[in-house]
């Protein structure tokens, strides 16, 4: 791939990134609104519902299901659909019981965790720089957590869970074959949740429905969906170096819809936290672009990174 090229796929990849996190910020205010009506596994549940048959529709249209998967990839798709059921199980059960831009604050780690994991399973190299900015990005993740202090709450520690399966889910996106249709990999991902859940459902507590819940339910899957797909093609466009720091404008979301729906106001530990993990993304990016430009030249990557 020409210079040229690889620019152009980077910013691809980089506005694909922060469609998808237009989508989830959206979609998690939504279903947090239903917090005080509707149970977990019941919400997600109908959500599936919706979310499968906007994706599915979508990729029988572009004939993606006719796709026929090789052993290697079926093991991907079901490892990548396990940990997308557990995270979204962790993560919704931690924003049912905390505030809207903690969770996502801590959640901001994930492109630095995303990082360590690439060059840790798929051999892309990280110096010794990015390193340190992962320690840093994990120092912010503790000063919103806060452990041992008066505003601590282990619902925070879900999203640290969180955070982990994420990471699986996107190395296994990662290494799947590229023909494998990205709105397949959603379609297979969105039924298995929707099966999981409500399996889950059935074994607990239900309430009654009314059409404004299914109205929210239903915008929350568009958005859902909107957030799964551009997160595909992201992972699968340009350098994941490049396009995971933009991984970072969900806080801005989050905290804008938190004070809009819920009069969620962050406070000065939560904003520090969300500063020091950016502020740690931010200069992992700067290091991949000089990486980037040093290779290019002929500079070492110890050099560069």
């Amino acid at each position: 791939m020409t210079p040229a090229a690889s620019r152009a796929a980077n910013l691809r990849g980089a506005a694909f990134m922060s469609a998808s996190m237009i989508g989830f910020s959206l979609n998690d205010a939504l279903i947090k609104t239903l917090a005080d009506d509707l149970p977990l596994y019941q919400a997600v549940f109908l959500r599936g519902i919706f979310a499968s048959i906007f994706v599915g529709g979508l990729a029988w249209g572009q004939g993606a299901l006719r796709f026929r998967p090789g052993r290697r990839d079926r093991r991907l798709v079901g490892q990548r659909a396990f940990a997308e059921i557990l995270g979204t199980a962790c993560f919704l059960t931690a924003l049912f019981n905390m505030p809207i831009a903690n969770a996502t604050a801590i959640l901001q780690s994930v492109p630095l965790a995303v990082t360590l994991g690439a060059a840790a399973f798929l051999g892309e190299k990280v110096g010794w720089r990015r390193y340190a900015a992962i320690l840093v990005g994990l120092l912010g993740v503790f000063v919103i957590v806060r452990p041992g202090s008066e505003g601590f709450t282990p619902y925070a520690l879900l999203v640290v869970a969180t955070v982990v399966l994420v990471v699986l889910r996107d190395l296994s996106t990662r290494a799947l074959s590229p023909d494998a249709p990205a709105t397949w990999v959603v379609t297979v991902t969105s039924v298995a949740m929707t099966v999981a859940f409500g399996l889950a459902a059935a074994a607990t507590e239900w309430r009654p429905v009314e059409p404004g819940h299914l109205l929210v339910l239903a915008a929350g899957a568009a958005a859902l969906q909107v957030g799964y797909v551009f997160g595909v093609v992201s992972m699968r466009t340009g350098e994941i170096g490049f396009t995971q720091p933009f991984r970072y404008t969900l806080i801005l979301w989050a905290i804008l819809l938190g004070i809009l729906l819920f009069d969620e106001w962050p406070d000065a530990w939560t904003l520090a936290g969300a500063a020091i993990i950016v502020g740690a993304g931010i200069f992992t990016l700067r290091r991949d672009r000089l990486g980037s430009e040093g290779r290019l030249l002929g500079t070492s990557g110890a050099e560069a990174d």
